[in-house]
């Protein structure tokens, strides 16, 4: 039987192995990215020092004192040539708070930071739970983290203890350790969720790519990918919204249609990541789609593959809520190569990794969804027979 000292012992060497094991590629034959093996950071990369009292007079029995249930739904950024993660961590008691891991290639190694971000509260209304910061390094000089903060829905009924309102929550900061809270999102929406700030200035004026939905979970006549102007990130009042991209009758984005992470700028357009929610008989499925906006006229969609980009597969389809894909986070580094920060099942963290000219020649090359099956058989056949004395 172990002493407490020794279980002490094991718990870090187990820690340490679990964070410095090497990742490996798998190989998948559609060519378009690379998958890994392992999951990049999962609930048991919390550092010891946040779950465990090591005091041996207040914890003699060296018992787990703070649990914790997941990491996920991560904003990432280059930072002092390493990958940083800002990442959606959920204790045992269902509050989700955000915290920096970081990477020296960024697909293995992710390490914590020593202590979790401390997000200033608004004076009167605090946040009841936060999450799924995204995070934009804008042109005008700060680092800008949108995430979304919900609070119980005042409105409800008493005896309603889950009907909630959620709103985007603004923090900038320079350093990725002291935040300065703005006032939340102003719009004529009755909620809004997955909000995105575009990372250059659009005529003098901040570009916010938006989700607009008429209650918490029910998106009403919103639901689609929105794109509106702030004059004043002091004053974050959302001007001039228009959907760009709206939801569609038997697509993967029929029920929800949210933009991922901050769109990255190419010499052929805007690549977008964003992520598409239908319903099944299992209950809904997230997958996550890709397009391209115009360079010049950023509301414009020049490009869409039809479906989906990356779907859950194996393990990823399992967990605190199965069978979705999510992403928040990815970077374009500077010779080219682009690594997808990517959750599944609200659960754990995983990467993928790619280039630009890869994502560039799948939205441009790829077939655009024709809504109905007959014409998808003949997007097939055309393919067939364009290959004809070529296998």
């Amino acid at each position: 039987m172990h002493t407490n000292k020794n279980r002490f012992e094991r718990l870090q060497k187990e820690h340490e192995e679990l964070i410095t094991k090497k990742n490996e590629s798998t190989f998948l034959s559609n060519g378009i990215y690379t998958r890994y093996k392992y999951p990049i950071i999962t609930s048991d990369h919390i550092p010891i020092h946040w779950r465990y009292d090591l005091n041996p007079e207040t914890n003699p029995k060296f018992l787990e004192r703070i649990g914790f249930n997941a990491t996920f739904n991560a904003g990432a950024i280059k930072w002092n040539n390493n990958y940083v993660l800002c990442v959606r961590v959920e204790g045992n008691d269902r509050k989700s708070f955000f915290a920096m891991a970081e990477s020296p290639n960024g697909i293995d190694n992710f390490q914590f930071w020593d202590k979790p971000c401390v997000i200033p509260q608004i004076e009167n209304n605090p946040d009841t739970n936060v999450y799924d910061m995204r995070l934009t390094k804008h042109e005008d000089g700060f680092i800008y983290g949108i995430f979304c903060t919900e609070r119980k829905d005042p409105n409800a009924p008493k005896e309603d203890t889950s009907s909630a309102i959620a709103n985007a929550g603004i923090v900038r900061t320079k350093d990725l350790l002291h935040w300065e809270r703005l006032p939340d999102l102003i719009s004529n929406s009755g909620q809004q969720r997955n909000v995105v700030l575009h990372p250059e200035f659009i005529n003098g004026k901040y570009a916010v790519y938006t989700r607009p939905q008429d209650g918490f979970i029910n998106v009403g006549s919103g639901g689609g990918i929105g794109l509106g102007y702030i004059n004043d990130m002091n004053h974050p009042e959302v001007l001039d919204e228009k959907i760009i991209n709206n939801k569609v009758y038997h697509t993967i984005y029929e029920l929800k249609n949210g933009l991922g992470p901050a769109p990255i700028k190419t010499d052929k357009g805007w690549l977008h990541l964003a992520h598409g929610v239908r319903n099944t008989a299992a209950g809904l499925r997230y997958t996550l789609y890709m397009f391209m906006t115009d360079l010049q006229d950023i509301s414009k969609v020049i490009h869409q593959p039809a479906g989906h980009f990356m779907a859950p597969i194996d393990e990823e389809r399992i967990g605190d809520v199965s069978n979705v894909l999510f992403s928040s986070g990815w970077i374009a580094d500077n010779d080219g190569a682009v690594y997808i920060y990517y959750a599944s099942s609200d659960t754990r963290m995983h990467v993928a990794t790619t280039t630009i000219d890869t994502l560039i020649d799948y939205c441009e090359n790829t077939a655009v969804d024709q809504y109905k099956s007959h014409l998808s058989v003949n997007t097939i056949i055309d393919l067939i027979d364009k290959n004809k004395g070529l296998y």
